[in-house]
């Protein structure tokens, strides 16, 4: 009887010690073994963004206007997007106007924000460069320079691809977001049904409390390059602006644009006014069909030093150091360290 007791008695103790187990330890466990977190590019690509509502909520017309590339992919899959953005500024008489003509094209694959994709960036001027992601394996090169690998990517090639397909966003930045969408009916985009919005300049935003920034850095001795542009971002006065939106009715994605605006700065806030107009024509096309990316025929190896600095050496003579050669004299070990030169003299 006492031996039943006792094992009773035993088994209480276990189940109560089971039972109440420090609440701490449960909240550690339930962390380490639940599911990992989707990336925020994907919870973001689920959030609902209905393309009735641009017109009347800011908060969604924001949203779909600055989409990221990565979320644009997550939501359309393969995709070609292609933009033109130009630019032409004018002094206060409206004489020898400076024009510039950019333009980008992003080819996406399939896999979402971790799929493969190829951007270029080209400008009249014959500037450009070039990156590509197949495979994970990531290439660049400039314009008219051969492909190098990049094994130390650093998020390069996600900001390039943030660049490249964020026109509609930085047209939107420069006119102070004051893009004004009103609709304008539904119409067709390569076969997709989609929501189209007649542009307008807006009004200046009211009641957004301007957030608390440190004192812009103020270089000595700035050429006037510099001050001009310093000056336009700060004192710039958005004129006018027109165009259209196709929005998609399934995804939120914008599908096409075209915007054309001027941005003026007056005289009696600087000592030159000038005025720039900026145009864009941006489209996504060949919705869903895989462009099967594959890594350059011919590419250079990942270096840890440019080739230029080898080159020079080349070029003036010096040979190239090798492994525990010093640094002082490149090619070849020192037998002592030289004298010291008397501080009084060559000063």
């Amino acid at each position: 009887m006492r031996s039943l007791t006792k094992c009773a008695a035993a088994l209480a103790l276990v189940l109560a010690a089971t039972g109440c187990s420090d609440p701490v330890d449960k909240a550690a466990k339930a962390r380490i073994f639940s599911p990992e977190d989707p990336p925020k590019v994907v919870a973001s690509a689920k959030q609902k963004l209905p393309p009735e509502d641009v017109a009347d909520n800011p908060q969604v017309s924001r949203r779909i206007l600055g989409m990221d590339a990565a979320e644009v992919t997550e939501r359309l899959g393969p995709h070609y997007f292609q933009s033109s953005l130009g630019y032409e500024w004018a002094g206060p008489n409206g004489n020898t106007p400076v024009k510039l003509t950019e333009t980008r094209s992003f080819r996406a694959g399939p896999g979402g924000v971790n799929g493969d994709f190829h951007g270029i960036l080209e400008n009249s001027r014959d500037q450009g460069l070039e990156v590509m992601r197949v495979q994970g394996q990531v290439f660049a090169r400039n314009r008219y320079g051969p492909y190098r690998q990049r094994l130390r990517d650093r998020g390069m090639a996600e900001r390039t691809r943030t660049e490249l397909t964020g026109a509609i966003r930085d047209f939107d930045s420069l006119f102070q977001g004051r893009i004004k969408l009103t609709p304008a009916g539904t119409v067709t985009h390569e076969g997709r049904t989609a929501w189209k919005y007649a542009v307008s300049l807006g009004p200046e935003l009211e009641g957004v409390a301007p957030r608390k920034m440190p004192a812009a850095f103020v270089p000595k001795n700035a050429d006037e390059t510099t001050k001009r542009r310093a000056s336009f971002f700060t004192h710039r006065m958005p004129r006018s602006l027109e165009g259209e939106v196709l929005v998609d009715a399934d995804t939120s994605v914008v599908l096409k644009a075209r915007l054309d605006g001027r941005i003026g700065v007056p005289q009696e806030k600087t000592p030159e006014a000038a005025e720039l107009r900026m145009t864009l024509e941006s489209s996504l096309t060949e919705i869903g069909k895989d462009p099967k990316l594959a890594p350059p025929q011919d590419f250079l190896p990942d270096a840890d030093k440019p080739q230029g600095i080898a080159d020079a050496l080349d070029h003036f003579g010096i040979p190239r150091g090798k492994a525990g050669d010093s640094p002082a004299t490149p090619g070849s070990t020192p037998a002592a360290a030289p004298e010291p030169e008397d501080e009084g003299e060559g000063n």
